[in-house]
């Protein structure tokens, strides 16, 4: 006699995303507004290179944070794909397929944030850069860093486009949760395109910004806590 294991169930598989959700949604806000966003000052190469030379835990910390956060988006990945292939099995594993991508974008990408580190560690052979030099360096990287995410993004956007998509054929999940997905797919995808392409996206980043944040938020936080309330009781639904 041989014992089959049952795949995990769809109530189970919303929690698992839902509360992967959460993680990344309280470490991404931490990490990038009170952590990175009070080491790095944009333009400043000497105070970025000061602020992290004084707070090298905290910097670190934030690299660990968003390694966490990129566990939680694979196994967001994962889950959602269980979730939703009953809609399609196929369409839903190519949403899956494109999280994954961004996920190893943003991992790569994560290698400038450790250069950074490696340029002010103080090492013998880096004694042929100047201070000035080293600092720019350190910014350099950082922005660099910050440009990976942005590609990264475009993978995230058009997994959003996918799971949207998903989400307004089914007949399980509300089809506003859909449109709402949708809209923040398409914030991600114009803004990552629009920085690219816009030599002056400066002037418009607050505009962009908006495009973004607003829809991202109540779209993903709204999918996210519908996950966690309602579904849990998805199982009964469908069977």
């Amino acid at each position: 006699m041989t014992n089959k294991l049952t795949d995990i169930s769809l109530n189970n598989a919303a929690k698992i995303a839902g509360i992967g959700y959460v993680v990344i949604f309280i470490l991404g806000i931490i990490t990038n507004f009170f952590i990175f966003g009070s080491l790095i000052i944009p333009g400043d190469a000497a105070q970025t290179a000061n602020n992290i030379l004084s707070n090298e835990i905290l910097f670190r910390g934030g690299m660990v944070s968003w390694l966490i956060v990129l566990i939680c988006d694979i196994i967001i990945a994962w889950a959602l794909y269980i979730f939703l292939k009953p809609v399609n099995k196929s369409i839903s594993l190519l949403g899956a397929w494109f999280r994954i991508v961004y996920s190893a974008i943003f991992a790569i990408t994560q290698l400038n944030l450790l250069i950074v580190l490696i340029l002010l560690s103080g090492a013998d052979y880096l004694t042929v850069f100047n201070t000035e030099q080293l600092n720019s360096l350190v910014l350099l990287f950082l922005n660099g860093f910050n440009y990976g995410f942005i590609i990264g993004l475009v993978f995230f956007g058009v997994h959003l486009l996918v799971i949207s998509h998903l989400i307004i054929r089914s007949d399980y999940i509300p089809k506003i949760l859909g449109i709402l997905l949708l809209l923040s797919s398409l914030g991600y995808i114009i803004d990552s395109f629009a920085n690219f392409l816009l030599s002056n996206y400066e002037d418009y980043k607050t505009i962009f910004l908006i495009l973004v944040a607003v829809p991202g938020i109540v779209g993903e936080l709204s999918f996210t806590l519908w996950l966690l309330i309602k579904g849990t009781n998805v199982q009964q639904i469908t069977q």
